[in-house]
């Protein structure tokens, strides 16, 4: 890669996390090719503290399911936490955050069996729940075996970069 090419990409970003700053904009995502194989795909996304936040991330490329647009299904009242868990799920060192802004959806197409239950238990490298980002499906892994103890995103919900997904203990 050039210096000048770099040094171009790095303005480009300092540019849309102005332009970020100055809108009423929650998250940006630009893709840029410059050739096979030579690309730079940026997203910045809007924190709460209102600091743009770069993520870089290379989705993988999964197929949207066929057929209609996903309706949200009711879910299942989030069984009650332990005592002694924190009160703010994001805080509790089991859980799953979202590693994307997007819309959660628990099953791999409307209809279908859940990816996971309540009390079910996972391994590592499982598929949790899918994120559907700019019209891909991103199935988020679970991080860890374990037993999934809080759902805690409802079917077809959207989600915010570090939002709490799971308890996986």
């Amino acid at each position: 890669m050039s210096k000048d090419k770099t040094e171009s990409d790095v303005a480009f970003i300092r540019a849309l996390a102005e332009l970020l700053q100055t809108t009423d904009l929650a998250e940006i995502s630009v893709k840029r090719e410059y050739g096979e194989d030579d690309e730079l795909e940026v997203r910045l996304s809007r924190q709460s503290s209102s600091a743009p936040q770069v993520i870089y991330a290379a989705a993988p490329p999964y197929a949207a399911p066929a057929g209609a647009p996903p309706v949200a299904a009711p879910s299942a009242a989030p069984a009650a936490a332990p005592a002694a868990a924190p009160s703010d799920p994001s805080k509790d060192p089991n859980c799953v955050p979202s590693p994307m802004v997007g819309t959660a959806y628990l099953s791999p197409e409307p209809g279908a069996e859940a990816f996971v239950k309540e009390g079910a238990a996972v391994t590592a490298g499982q598929t949790l729940i899918i994120i559907e980002a700019m019209k891909t499906m991103n199935a988020i892994p679970s991080p860890r075996a374990g037993v999934v103890r809080r759902i805690l995103v409802a079917d077809g919900a959207p989600v915010e970069y570090g939002a709490p997904l799971m308890i996986i203990e």
